[in-house]
């Protein structure tokens, strides 16, 4: 696989001394709790199979409420976290094959995606930008086959903000512009309006308040990794390397730390109800802002 532009991101922070991952053990199994400053790595949550190797995004679908996580092999859903008994925490595999990089969702069974066809997957190799409107089972190319790989997507209304080596938006999927030049997006949140876009870079977080246009550093603002907005409001969710959660009441212009994950984080999903944190092939849910973590 291709890690490409996204490692790349995480792995400058890193080398720069942004981000410093720490050490320790995680909690036991059936109730394990998270607690900002646990560290290690992260056994908490529901386990993905090994055949996921590794995660990129998020997302919950609004009409099932199911879980969604893009991963290596495709996408897998988790029931919905008010549906759940414990003897059905198994994922299940949905749809073809392929490396999903970026993902974001749009609208009940409606998902956005980028990435690479794994197998038989009979699908160009980058995928461009992708759609599926049956909840994963099948997906259909939009724009950029063959060309584009998008390893961070956000979706909000119309617009889409993606990054393939180049910060870009549309509003049909097909014809896309040209952002900010200088910003190497490893994650993105947009507002509901899409005029505030907050993406996080290798030398921190930077925010937008002109649709992308243009970026500028977030001052004061922690090492985040991840990023994603609730909708509805100015909050903004945001993960750094070494587990800690942020949140941001003000649209990305500054954060508080709300307590902390153990292992490496891959993805996230925030909304009004939770906040879910990929970390170690674990999908971790919180229901206290990211104050703690659970299976559910």
């Amino acid at each position: 696989m291709n890690n490409g532009t996204r490692t790349r991101a995480l792995t400058a922070m890193a080398a720069a001394g942004l981000i410093t991952v720490t050490s320790a053990c995680a909690g036991g199994e059936g109730d394990a709790v998270a607690r900002a400053g646990d560290g290690a790595a992260n056994t908490v949550g529901v386990a993905l199979p090994d055949e996921a190797q590794h995660v990129h995004g998020a997302g919950v679908d609004p009409e099932s409420g199911e879980v969604l996580v893009a991963s290596h092999a495709g996408l897998y859903t988790l029931p919905a976290p008010d549906r759940l008994t414990r003897e059905a925490t198994v994922p299940r595999h949905v749809g073809p094959a392929i490396d999903l990089m970026g993902f974001a969702v749009r609208g009940p069974g409606h998902y956005l995606a980028s990435g690479h066809p794994e197998g038989d997957t009979d699908m160009p190799d980058p995928v461009g930008l992708i759609e599926t409107r049956d909840g994963g089972r099948s997906w259909e190319a939009l724009s950029l086959s063959g060309e584009s790989d998008f390893h961070a997507l956000a979706s909000a209304g119309d617009l889409v903000v993606g990054f393939d080596g180049a910060l870009r938006a549309t509003e049909d999927g097909v014809d896309w512009t040209d952002l900010d030049p200088g910003v190497e997006a490893a994650a993105l949140a947009v507002s509901d309006d899409g005029r505030t876009v907050v993406a996080t870079t290798p030398r921190g977080p930077v925010r937008s308040t002109d649709g992308g246009a243009g970026f500028e550093a977030v001052p004061e603002a922690p090492p985040l990794a991840l990023v994603d907005w609730v909708p509805g409001g100015p909050t903004v969710f945001g993960v750094a390397v070494d587990g800690g959660v942020y949140r941001s009441d003000d649209a990305g212009g500054s954060w508080e730390r709300t307590g902390g994950l153990p292992g490496g984080p891959e993805a996230l999903h925030a909304d009004e109800d939770q906040v879910i944190v990929v970390a170690d092939l674990h999908v971790a849910r919180s229901t206290d802002g990211g104050a703690t973590f659970d299976a559910w």
